[in-house]
């Protein structure tokens, strides 16, 4: 089961079946906001300098893993994660897969593997979905699996 659109809010724990893939988002990143996170958060030469990132094994500028979890994290929240939704326990795995660069449009698809109800908390479930980024030709930039919390429907 494949959704596209953007659900209706809010949403609870029986929205998020086992094997329901959600796909949305598109962002293009640029130089000048690659630059700029990292100049901030990772300041790595091949995050911050165009012309000596070129001549370094990255073969050019490419975005810091961090920045592009912050952005996989915005499409996240604007197109996935429910607003009436419960602090998350954390992330299990993260798996930088290829470079993002200047000019990339990334997108997401998250495949639910898990949504079970809490044993200890009956009114929320725990999902946990496949999490992954993806560039304009449809290769995997970045995989992860978080654990959310999510409320079960009144």
């Amino acid at each position: 089961m494949s959704d596209q659109t953007t659900f209706s809010k809010p949403r609870y724990f029986e929205d998020f079946p086992v094997g329901r893939v959600f796909e949305f988002g598109s962002v293009v990143v640029t130089e000048r906001e690659i630059v700029a996170y990292a100049r901030q958060f990772d300041p790595q030469t091949m995050h911050t300098d165009p012309e000596a990132a070129a001549k370094g094994p990255t073969n050019g500028l490419i975005a810091s893993g961090w920045h592009t979890i912050s952005l996989m994290m915005r499409m996240y929240t604007d197109h996935y994660l429910p607003e009436n939704g419960l602090p998350a326990p954390g992330v299990d795995e993260v798996r930088w897969h290829l470079p993002v660069r200047p000019g990339d449009t990334l997108s997401m698809r998250v495949t639910i593997q898990e949504a079970r109800v809490s044993q200890s908390r009956p009114d929320r479930g725990v999902v946990r979905p496949l999490s992954e980024v993806l560039n304009q030709r449809g290769e995997v930039v970045l995989s992860m699996k978080p654990i959310n919390l999510v409320r079960r429907r009144p």
